[in-house]
């Protein structure tokens, strides 16, 4: 039987938002992963670095598992060190996240807010990596993520494992 959580309407509505915050950990982490991927602008990286910081428990553990296995560390910035190597030959990428399902496992209130949590969430990666060359490889993917909440932070990520599908290299179209 599926677990319910919310007794009333404001903690269903608080667990609406929740929902809303935890799918938005994911998209940062897009936009933060793209942005750490600029080898040659520091305040790119520092923001990717910055986000990361927020999206992350100190401890997340984090890996990527598949075609591209053995990328892993342990917290934001261990992290952003294997994105920053693994990007470095690109002149640019993007990350783009879709179908996002979040199922939450355990969920306490006061005064009809989240006071702590936990939470599973899927979320459907479509990323393309382009070489000075102009090649370009796309990746297909599943982000899976344990997520928890803190009252002074808010949701994080807790672990996060990639899970590679494929990879293809392919010749980019013309420029306009």
């Amino acid at each position: 039987m599926k677990q319910e959580f919310g007794e009333n309407a404001a903690q269903r509505f608080a667990l609406t938002v929740a929902r809303q915050e935890i799918e938005y950990l994911r998209r940062r982490y897009g936009v933060a992963t793209d942005a750490l991927g600029k080898s040659t602008d520091p305040a790119a990286q520092r923001e990717g670095l910055n986000i990361y910081e927020e999206i992350f428990t100190p401890q997340a553990s984090i890996r990527v598992t598949g075609g591209a296995a053995g990328l892993l560390g342990t917290g934001p910035q261990a992290w952003a060190k294997v994105v920053e190597g693994a990007l470095l030959d690109y002149v640019g990428t993007q990350h783009l996240i879709g179908t996002q399902l979040v199922t939450f496992e355990a969920v306490t209130f006061a005064a009809d807010e989240v006071a702590s949590g936990r939470a599973r969430m899927t979320s459907y990666l479509h990323a393309w990596h382009a070489w000075p060359d102009r090649r370009v490889r796309l990746v297909l993917g599943t982000y899976h993520d344990a997520v928890v909440y803190h009252p002074e932070r808010g949701w994080q990520i807790d672990d996060m494992t990639l899970e590679h599908i494929s990879s293809e290299e392919r010749l980019m179209g013309e420029l306009s």
